[in-house]
């Protein structure tokens, strides 16, 4: 089918041919260039690079929660691997690698043959690496959210470099909000004929540079509390300092922290699904709406997150959990569009075998999982009294960011596999991945649900052999190893397939309906049988 079947949102022809560009980088080219191939290839890797330190980590303090009684990490141990893992996973794997895959598709779905404000991306690279290494060296224990006081506490000379690592990043995420921005307002076609993946970087763009400068005044007060070097203190009670005031400002950027990757995943499914099933979108203006809701109820909800708390209550209570309901709405629009759209007329026999996807796919059925089990997180009375800082939160949140976000990214990365390798990758190894995946965040997600209503509580690093404690931590820990399985699989299958797999073709994601059955063959297609 022709490729106009599926503008705008798919980009032009044009642009869509596999190279192998991976084989012809050269080492000034990866470190330096400002081709947006290059940028986003570079950008792709290092997010996995990040995945598997934070895995790592994770398998680690995972090994340790299997059964009740201290296995072989202490506390602190334990709470610096948590506290890298989280980092690692939301500011190195998960926003980075969405942002670089998106950085990937906005010149070839906009027509450009650049991306725009190039350096400033190349900028946010390299600040986002020395982050990294900043909070590799400096081995902070206190969680990504860094609460404080105890974030100034630590009895840890090195913290500061903890501290410097979170002014990095948000001055990282500034620019690439500004580099995704820039690239959407540069269609040439209006508003009105922009495809949905430039409404996504508009939107997204705009949220990392307005919430990033409250994670940066994080950074910024923790390193001046803990240093000394002010009179006044801002977080830390003993000096007069206030922890309300660090709730505030830290989940002022911590929900649409949610958001960063959450959104440009979706752009992803928006590019990948016509592109798949050879028809447009079922609606347009649906998803346009959606992301402009997501976008203005992003900032205003973070005090959900301590509503259990003395410092929100009464009326502004209630305001909070009627907002926290309300983004229901564009997210429900944006499902509801996505399963529309598959209803929309048989799915094509080249559909259902691809590999993205069949991600795409199950990263919906997962975020439709997580919504689930947001409503409750919403209620001021569940909340409060139930759920709070059990493990029902994080069964949540790894379902959105795991299950939708992450897999979604894996998705748009299969996708252009072949774009900038020229060659395809293992199919028998790619669904293996896939299957290791769902089984795996399957049982992982469900486990921390079941140890959440069974009032696990978060951030321990020991238990007691509580009934039902011991086999939901055993059922996480098998869920994570699958996952961890799968990882490899797929870490073997891109190196692997890079030099010996098949050579693609100039169209590698060709529609082809199943012959076999005349109903799923448009009238007049020429589409032939997959090899």
């Amino acid at each position: 089918m022709s490729q106009e079947m599926y503008q705008p949102d798919a980009g032009h022809a044009a642009h869509w041919r596999p190279r192998n560009l991976i084989g012809d980088m050269s080492v000034k080219e990866i470190f330096f260039s400002n081709d947006y191939r290059h940028l986003a290839l570079k950008g792709m890797f290092t997010s996995l690079i990040m995945l598997a330190f934070g895995g790592m980590f994770a398998l680690f303090f995972r090994a340790e929660l299997a059964i009740p009684g201290e296995q072989f990490l202490g506390a602190k141990v334990y709470m610096t691997l948590m506290t890298l893992h989280g980092m690692f996973m939301v500011f190195g794997f998960l926003i980075p690698f969405v942002v670089s895959i998106n950085y990937y598709l906005l010149p070839k779905v906009l027509g450009n043959d650049r991306l725009l404000w190039a350096p400033a991306a190349q900028a946010s690279y390299w600040v986002l690496i020395a982050a990294a290494l900043l909070l590799v060296i400096g081995r902070p224990d206190f969680t990504w959210t860094a609460y404080a006081p105890m974030a100034t506490r630590t009895g840890n000379p090195s913290i500061w470099m903890g501290y410097v690592g979170i002014i990095l990043v948000a001055v990282s995420e500034f620019l690439a909000g500004a580099v995704l921005f820039r690239n959407a307002i540069s269609f040439k076609g209006g508003y009105k004929k922009a495809p949905l993946l430039a409404w996504a970087s508009g939107c997204i763009g705009l949220l990392f540079m307005v919430s990033v400068f409250p994670l940066g005044f994080v950074g910024y007060g923790l390193l001046s509390d803990w240093s000394m070097w002010r009179e006044i203190a801002y977080f830390d009670p003993s000096r007069g300092g206030s922890v309300q005031f660090f709730l505030y400002v830290f989940w002022t950027y911590g929900h649409p922290a949610v958001y960063l990757p959450f959104v440009p995943a979706i752009a992803v499914i928006y590019t990948l699904m016509p592109r798949l099933l050879g028809h447009n979108m079922w609606s347009h203006w649906s998803g346009v709406v959606a992301f402009v809701l997501l976008t203005l109820g992003a900032m205003p909800i973070g005090p959900h997150h301590f509503q259990p708390l003395y410092t929100i209550s009464g009326d502004y209570q209630r305001f909070i959990q009627i907002l926290t309901m309300l983004v229901f709405i564009p997210s429900v629009l944006h499902v509801f569009n996505w399963i529309s759209t598959l209803f929309m007329s048989p799915i094509p026999d080249s559909a259902r075998r691809a590999v993205p996807f069949k991600f795409m796919v199950m990263s919906i059925a997962f975020i439709v999982y997580g919504g689930a089990t947001a409503f409750l997180n919403a209620q001021i009375a569940p909340d409060s009294d139930f759920i709070h800082n059990t493990y029902w939160i994080p069964a949540h949140f790894h379902a959105m960011f795991v299950g939708f976000t992450a897999q979604m990214g894996i998705a748009g990365f299969y996708f252009l596999y072949p774009y900038f390798t020229g060659r395809m990758f293992n199919q028998k190894l790619g669904n293996f991945h896939f299957w290791s995946w769902q089984i795996g965040l399957f049982l992982k997600i469900t486990g921390m649900g079941i140890a959440g209503y069974l009032y696990f509580p978060r951030w321990v690093y020991d238990y007691l052999d509580i009934p039902g404690w011991a086999e939901a931590q055993m059922m996480i820990t098998v869920g994570g190893y699958l996952v961890g399985a799968g990882f490899l699989a797929f870490i073997f299958n891109i190196a692997w397939s890079a030099k010996y797999g098949k050579v693609a073709a100039d169209d590698p994601w060709p529609v082809i309906h199943d012959l076999n059955n005349p109903a799923e063959a448009p009238a007049g297609s020429s589409a032939a049988p997959a090899e």
